[in-house]
C-alpha cells in the first residue's frame, strides 16, 4: 500500500520491534499473553501483529481433536458440534461504519455499496487491536451473483449497474470487539462479538478504487492502457480470492479468475494472441455485463486492460488513506493465495498457486531481511526472486528460478518484465510441475514444512495426452497431462494435499515432499482415497492455527454438490486434522449451495472467523433467477429475508476454550 506522503507503510515502531526481537522469541509471544500486555503498554503496531497466528506450534500435551466430528448436512444452515456457536457476524450489504442498511430486495444503490460489506466473501485476516478482543478484520470479495445483487439481475443494464457491481467486489475493512458483560449491557451478551459502528478504520477496497502498480514491471508498456499511459495506477482489484499477511503489519490479497470480467469479440484463439490464450481471455461467456458501459473490459478495444489483473494487491489496513499496490514481483498469476513465512535468517517466503487445471505453485524470496529492506526504503515484495516448483518422482523437489539469468530464459530472451507479466509462460517454458489447481498454503514452521490444496482436476490422465507448451501458447486449462507421482490419479474428481519439508530453512533451492491426503470417501475403494476420517473432496482452503491444528475447506461445485461422484458427502464442509497422525473429523457443514471459505482465528484460539460464500448459487453457477432469488437457499435471513447472503460467521465454544480442544 501507498500512504500519501509516498511512503510505504511507514512505522515508528521499528526501532523498538528491533529491541524486542532481542529480549523474546516470536513463540513466546505467539504462546503467551505478552503481545497483548505489550500493546497495552506499549501501544506499538508491529508488537501487536506480532499476535497474529503466523506459526504453528509442536506442543503436544493433549489430542488436537477434541470435538466429535459431525455428520454430513443438506440442510439450509451452518451446523458446527455440540457444545459450538456460530453467529452471522456480518453479511453483505451490511455497513461496514456508518452507512445505508441493507434492503432485502437489493435495491441498494452503487454508492450505498461502496459503503457496505462485498458480496461473495473469501479469504480473512484478523488484525488484533487488543489482543483476542478487539481488532481489524479484513476480508475478500471475490465476485458477484449479479440475479441477486439488483432487484431485476442482469436486465437493463446500465452504468449504475456496472459501478454497483464493481463496489461489491474487493476487500472490506471493519473493526470487531469481544462484548464484556458489562452491566450497561442490558442483554449481558459476554462473549459475543460486535462490529464497531462507526470506526475510523472500516473501508472498502472495490473495483472502482485507485490502486497504485509498484515493483519492477510498474510502467511496462503492456500496462500502459488509454486512461493510464504511464502503466503505473489502475482502478480497482477484483476476483479477490484467497489473501495473506506480512510481518510488517499489511494485508495481501489475491486476484484470481480476473479474465471473466474481460469481453473480446475475437471467437477463434487463432485471432488472440498467445498472453490473451495462455491467461483465458476469450469469448464471453461469464454472464457480466461490464463491458457494455464501461470499455476497459473490452479487451478489444483495451488489449492491457487485463494485463493490469492477476497481481498480488497489498493494503495497510490501520492506515484507512493509504493506497493499495500491486506488487509486479511476485508475479502474474490466477493468484489463489499469497502466504507470507518469515526465514530464520529474516528473509520473508510468499507461496502462491495459480488456481486452474495444470498450473503451478510458485514462491518469492526477498533478496534483503525484510526488516533491513524497510530500513532502506524498499518494500521487501518489490526486491527479490520468483521461483516455480518442480516435484521429482522420488519425492524431492526443486525451485527452478524464473529470472532472465535462467539459461532457459536467457537462451529465448527473456526480460524481467516478460516473466513477471507472462509467469505462465515463464514456468512453461522451464519445465515446472503442471499440478491439479493448486489452491491455498499455509506452514508448519517449526518443522519447516509447507502444505498446500490441489482441488482438483478432470483432465488428468484424459486422452488425447498434451502438456503446457514450453513456447506459452496453450490455451488455459485445456492440456490433458500424464499422472506423475505428485499428481497420481487421473480424473482427480476429489484432489488431494501435498506438503514439502526443507532441512535448514524455507529459502533452500531443494524440497522433500509426499502427499498428505488423496481426498474421497476412504470407504469407497473405487475413491483411491487415504483420508483417515470423515471424507471430503475439492480441498479449497487450509489454515495451520497456532495450536498446529489444520482447518481444511472444501469448494465442491454447485453442480456437483451431494450428487454424482459427490452423492452423500452433504454441503460444503470445514474439518479439522491431526497434521502427525492425519486424523480428519467434520467441523462445520454450511448451508445448501454454499463454499466455505476463508478461516483465522484470534491469538488465543478461542475465537474463529469463518467465511460462507454464494449460498444459494444455482446448479450451474449462472446468476440466480430475480424473481425467485431464495429458490436455492434463503440463509441466513430466513423467511425474514428477501435473498440469500454470503456472510462471516463466528465460532466460539461454549465453555470458552480453544476451537476444536
Amino acid at each position: 500500500m501507498k500512504d500519501g506522503d509516498n511512503t510505504c507503510n511507514d512505522s515508528n515502531n521499528e526501532t523498538f520491534q528491533n529491541v524486542l526481537d532481542a529480549r523474546m522469541s516470536r513463540r513466546d509471544v505467539l504462546t503467551g499473553g505478552l503481545a497483548a500486555a505489550a500493546v497495552l503498554s506499549l501501544g506499538g503496531l508491529d508488537v501487536l501483529l506480532r499476535a497474529v497466528p503466523a506459526a504453528a506450534h509442536g506442543r503436544r500435551k493433549r489430542s488436537l481433536l477434541g470435538f466429535q466430528g459431525i455428520p454430513v448436512s443438506d440442510a439450509d444452515t451452518v451446523v458446527v458440534p455440540r457444545g459450538y456457536t456460530a453467529d452471522v457476524l456480518i453479511s453483505w450489504g451490511d455497513p461496514v461504519s456508518n452507512g445505508p442498511a441493507f434492503k432485502q430486495d437489493a435495491s441498494n444503490s452503487a454508492a450505498d455499496q461502496a459503503r457496505q460489506w462485498g458480496m461473495h466473501n473469501d479469504g480473512v485476516v484478523y488484525f488484533p487491536i487488543a489482543g483476542s478482543h478487539r481488532g481489524l478484520l479484513v476480508q475478500n470479495n471475490e465476485y458477484t451473483d449479479d440475479g441477486l445483487l439488483f432487484p431485476d439481475g442482469i436486465a437493463n443494464w446500465d452504468q449504475e449497474k456496472t459501478k454497483k457491481c464493481l463496489n461489491a467486489h474487493g476487500v472490506s475493512v471493519i473493526e470487531i470487539t469481544k462484548r464484556t458483560g458489562a452491566p450497561w449491557d442490558r442483554r449481558n451478551r459476554k462473549g459475543e462479538w460486535d462490529v464497531v459502528r462507526p470506526s475510523p478504520f472500516a473501508r472498502r477496497i472495490t473495483g472502482m478504487t485507485p490502486i497504485e502498480i509498484g515493483g519492477p514491471a510498474a510502467g511496462d508498456a503492456r500496462l500502459r492502457t488509454t486512461a493510464d499511459p504511464s502503466g503505473t495506477r489502475v482502478l480497482g482489484t477484483l476476483n479477490n480470492c484467497a489473501m495473506g499477511f506480512t510481518p510488517w503489519g499489511s494485508y495481501l490479497t489475491c486476484e484470481e479468475n480476473f479474465n471473466g470480467f474481460f469481453f473480446t469479440n475475437r471467437l477463434s484463439p487463432d485471432t488472440r494472441t498467445s498472453l490473451e490464450k495462455r491467461y483465458g481471455i476469450s469469448p464471453f461467456g461469464t454472464g457480466l455485463r461490464l463491458h457494455t458501459t464501461d470499455p476497459r473490459f473490452n479487451a478489444d478495444a483495451e488489449p492491457n486492460e487485463p494485463n493490469r489483473f492477476g497481481w498480488v494487491v497489498e493494503i495497510d489496513p490501520f492506515k484507512p488513506n493509504s493506497t493499495p499496490v500491486k506488487r509486479t514481483a511476485l508475479g502474474r498469476l490466477k493468484h489463489e493465495g499469497a502466504w507470507v513465512q518469515e526465514t530464520r535468517d529474516g528473509k520473508v517466503v510468499v507461496y502462491m498457486g495459480d488456481d486452474e487445471r495444470n498450473e503451478y505453485i510458485y514462491r518469492y524470496v526477498s533478496n534483503k531481511r525484510w526488516r533491513v529492506a524497510r530500513a532502506h526504503g524498499i518494500n521487501p515484495l518489490d526486491d527479490g526472486i520468483l521461483y516455480v516448483a518442480k516435484f521429482n518422482a522420488d519425492g524431492t523437489g526443486e525451485w527452478l528460478p524464473l529470472t532472465p539469468t535462467n539459461p532457459v530464459l536467457a537462451a529465448k530472451g527473456w526480460t524481467l518484465n516478460d516473466i513477471l507479466i507472462n509467469t505462465r509462460g515463464a514456468a512453461d517454458a522451464v519445465g515446472a510441475t503442471m499440478m491439479d489447481r493448486p489452491e491455498w498454503i499455509d506452514t508448519f514452521p517449526d518443522s519447516l514444512t509447507v502444505i498446500a490444496t490441489l482441488t482438483n482436476n478432470n483432465r488428468r490422465g484424459s486422452t488425447p495426452e498434451s502438456v503446457n507448451n514450453p513456447d506459452g501458447s496453450t490455451v488455459a486449462g485445456s492440456a490433458r497431462p500424464p499422472v506423475d507421482s505428485a499428481n497420481p490419479r487421473a480424473i482427480n474428481n476429489f484432489g488431494h494435499i501435498i506438503r514439502w519439508s526443507y532441512a535448514r530453512d524455507f529459502s533452500e533451492p531443494t524440497f522433500e515432499w509426499d502427499i498428505f491426503a488423496l481426498c474421497g470417501d476412504s470407504a469407497n475403494v473405487a475413491h483411491g482415497s487415504s483420508v483417515v476420517g470423515d471424507k471430503y473432496g475439492s480441498p479449497d482452503g487450509i489454515y495451520v492455527a497456532p495450536s498446529g491444528r489444520l482447518w481444511i475447506q472444501t469448494d465442491v461445485s454447485t453442480s456437483t454438490i451431494n450428487s454424482g461422484d459427490y452423492a452423500g458427502f452433504g454441503n460444503n464442509q470445514m474439518l479439522c486434522a491431526d497434521p502427525e497422525t492425519r486424523e480428519t473429523r467434520r467441523f462445520l457443514v454450511g448451508p445448501k449451495q454454499c463454499e466455505i471459505t476463508g478461516v483465522f482465528v484470534t491469538p488465543d484460539e478461542k475465537t474463529m472467523f469463518v467465511g460462507i460464500q454464494h449460498p444459494g448459487e444455482t446448479p450451474n453457477e449462472a446468476p440466480n433467477d430475480p424473481a425467485n432469488p431464495k429458490q436455492f437457499s434463503s440463509w441466513p435471513d430466513g423467511a425474514a429475508g428477501g435473498r440469500p447472503r454470503s456472510s462471516c460467521i463466528v465460532i466460539t465454544k461454549d465453555d470458552g476454550g480453544e476451537i476444536g480442544s
